[in-house]
């Protein structure tokens, strides 16, 4: 069965996911509202539209009823093309009304201006042709809430919804003036007596007003214009119509949110909380307690768990190392102080009973017991140096030259050792005191272990392994060689057998962390004759560091 392996995301992708979801719900609601307002506008726009539009029509029929070809000639001619102009886009055909008013584009415009005194009264026909619409106006105000105005060619009104306001002229009125000319408009303006509350305020259109001219056309001949306007229905009283949707509405989006909040929690906080609670469990110093988190959910938190874990097993394995190796000092250092202390009793006790003779003893006894601590102390300093190690990754040595120096420097001190030799050039990658070390060690070793006729053999060669090859020092000797009840044993820390001639039982750990703080090994391979010890190093470049 195969197990493909899991892609995690990362805590910030989970965290952008959220906030981004949690963001966009208020700014599409805010945005809907925008739309919805727009959508407002138009409604209201298109409905005073189609009440202009019919108004115009019975307008226009009823004041060709009252006319002749030549009244109709004496007409303004529309200077504007209605398919040309500005409303509708020249891009649609025909003469529709479509609604265009949009809240983001269109300019608010101030109040429009009073009603004039006209300096000229209304048109004979077209205060004919209004008499009969009067009623239809009135009706229809009473059923809309709308204003309507029917002006004749000058902008005089001849029908209005307001009586104080026949016989006034709206012809500065912009959008009078346009439909005058010819065009429909439409107009967003403020409501006489309200200030303009700003473009901050989600609900502005309660301020509004929207007016729609809609000229009355014969034959290119301009007979008047309607005028309608009213104040668009605002975005409260929409949502209080909707008022129970937008509760359930409402509902949703806590359930989503709450939804959310039990993701993130999932996702994030419930491993973060097991991830400090294993973190208070290593300080605590429970370390073999500590466990990988069961369900990670996320890229880091499996890492953390990781290296927690790691960590914890590192401390382990630290704490096991220093209570193995102050036994093992506390063991060492005992035999000694105890024959140091009962010696210095017997002299302070019976020194003047004693021979110069047994005098002498005890001192040497004393002096020898000082002098394996001392040895001690000097080999623990060199194992806490091996401890403390910490490599750049730079180093290299040549082994030739350092096994070369080492030979003439044991063959001094009247030690056997023979050179079987190797390649011309061998960097490994160690620093020459560490390797010097290491070979001190092993010759050492020959010399207490392997007897008085014991000879040394160094040699080292090339080996081409799968990490870009390695470096092989090969130490072996003639002597009595490692029994196979002590094969397992030689590289623990104290362990010797030859504690009356010196060995402390550290000079083969010491060579073995010094070697594994650069990457190398030390093993005993199987001889059948002596022993024999292989040091394993990389390779390095061939300039010396």
């Amino acid at each position: 069965m195969i197990t493909w392996p899991r892609t995690l995301p990362r805590i910030r992708t989970l965290l952008l996911a959220t906030y981004l979801v949690v963001l966009l719900l208020p700014v599409a609601g805010i945005g809907i509202l925008r739309l919805y307002e727009s959508a407002l506008i138009r409604q209201t726009e298109a409905e005073l539209l189609a009440q202009a539009a019919v108004l115009s029509a019975a307008y226009r029929a009823a004041w060709l009823e009252r006319s002749t070809r030549t009244d109709l000639d004496a007409m303004p001619r529309a200077t504007r093309s209605w398919t040309a102009s500005d409303y509708p886009p020249s891009a649609e055909r025909g003469m529709a009304l479509t609604a265009q008013l949009d809240l983001a584009d269109t300019t608010i415009l101030p109040p429009p201006p009073a009603g004039r005194p006209s300096t000229q009264a209304a048109e004979p026909i077209a205060r004919q042709a209004a008499v009969p619409l009067a009623s239809v106006v009135e009706e229809a105000r009473r059923m809309t809430l709308a204003a309507l105005r029917l002006v004749d060619a000058h902008g005089v009104v001849v029908v209005s919804s307001t009586p104080d306001e026949l016989g006034l002229s709206l012809a500065a009125q912009d959008e009078v003036a346009q439909a005058l000319q010819g065009a429909p408009m439409a107009v967003l303006r403020a409501r006489i007596g309200q200030s303009f509350p700003g473009w901050e305020t989600i609900s502005r259109n309660s301020e509004l007003r929207v007016f729609v001219t809609v000229p009355v056309l014969a034959d290119g001949r301009v007979l008047g214009a309607v005028l309608v306007s009213r104040t668009p229905r605002n975005i409260a009283q929409t949502l209080y119509a909707k008022r129970y949707a937008l509760i359930e509405l409402a509902a949703v989006l806590f359930v989503a949110v709450a939804a959310l909040a039990w993701f993130t929690g999932h996702t994030i906080v419930r491993p973060t909380r097991q991830l400090a609670a294993m973190a208070t469990r290593v300080a605590s110093g429970d370390v073999r307690a500590v466990e990988p988190l069961g369900a990670p959910m996320t890229r880091e938190a499996q890492s953390i768990s990781d290296s927690i874990l790691s960590m914890a097993q590192t401390l382990e394995a630290r704490t096991d190392y220093v209570r193995d190796l102050a036994l093992g000092i506390s063991h060492e250092f005992k035999t000694p102080l105890t024959a140091i202390r009962g010696g210095a009793e017997l002299l302070r006790d019976h020194l003047d009973e004693m021979s110069t003779e047994e005098r002498q003893r005890f001192l040497g006894n004393i002096l020898a017991d000082t002098a394996r601590l001392e040895r001690l102390v000097r080999r623990l300093l060199e194992l806490a140096q091996a401890d403390a190690l910490m490599p750049t990754g730079q180093e290299s040595c040549d082994v030739r030259t350092v096994i070369l120096d080492k030979a003439d420097e044991f063959r001094r001190q009247s030690a056997q050792v023979a050179v079987d030799g190797g390649p011309a050039t061998a960097m490994a990658a160690v620093d020459r005191a560490s390797l010097d070390i290491v070979l001190s060690n092993l010759l050492e070793n020959v010399r207490q272990h392997g007897g008085a006729q014991a000879t040394a053999h160094l040699a080292w060669r090339l080996d081409g392994g799968p990490n870009g090859g390695l470096v092989v020092i090969e130490v072996s000797d003639d002597g009595a060689g490692v029994s196979a009840a002590n094969t397992g044993r030689i590289f623990d820390r104290f362990f010797t057998t030859a504690r009356d001639t010196g060995g402390t039982g550290l000079g083969l750990a010491i060579a073995r962390r010094r070697l594994a703080a650069f990457g190398g090994s030390l093993v005993l391979v199987p001889t059948p004759q002596g022993a024999k010890f292989e040091i394993r190093l990389r390779r390095a470049a061939q300039t010396p560091r």
